[in-house]
């Protein structure tokens, strides 16, 4: 936190943002950051319908604080998008290896994708705009960061903002899908200091 701290005082930031912290870690870096005179705006971390850690008390933390919720990979690396229904597609990530772990592609969280495909066909949306529209749907996210590749995928994820209300009979299926499905990288905190 201290070099966060001489960023702002030097004018070379504006505002105070951490990413990937749990509850306490968060409470703690906002204790520090205050006791310097400087607010904690924003919190940016992972975040998806198979990645639902932030439920367990950091939405409410970050309400608290009157932080800022601005959730990264709500598409779950692509794996909540139609690219995997189907197998592995040439070209694709999970192809290429790197930082997606094709373990993520289990029998399990294919047959997850698949059905909320088709409650986001059922709502007339993509995948992918469903996807986003649900992790928009909790007030306390602020937004969500969405990565495209051509403008396609842009104007996909554009798409979700034309629906974003769900009935409860729609989250009630989702929820029968999106369980947590091993899909968070990022579980690991980094320490206030």
């Amino acid at each position: 936190m201290a070099a966060l701290v001489q960023m702002v005082r030097q004018g070379k930031a504006l505002y105070v943002g951490i990413s990937s912290y749990g509850p306490d870690r968060t409470r703690e870096a906002e204790r520090v950051l205050r006791a310097e005179g400087i607010p904690l705006l924003i919190h940016q971390p992972s975040y998806s319908m198979l990645n639902r850690w932030i439920e367990d008390g950091l939405l409410d933390t970050l309400e608290e604080l009157g932080a800022g919720c601005i959730a990264f990979s709500p598409l779950a690396q692509g794996l909540l998008t139609s690219k995997y229904l189907n197998g592995v597609p040439d070209g694709a990530r999970a192809a290429r290896g790197g930082s997606f772990d094709t373990k993520l592609l289990s029998d399990a969280n294919i047959e997850r994708v698949r059905g909320l495909n088709a409650i986001a066909s059922d709502r007339g949306q993509t995948l992918a705009q469903m996807a986003i529209a649900w992790t928009l749907r909790d007030s306390r996210v602020t937004s969500a960061l969405v990565g495209a590749r051509n403008v396609a995928q842009l104007d996909d994820s554009l798409g979700a903002l034309v629906n974003l209300e769900f009935n409860a009979e729609e989250l009630r299926k989702i929820d029968g899908y999106a369980t947590e499905g091993g899909v968070d990288l990022w579980r690991a905190q980094s320490k206030a200091a």
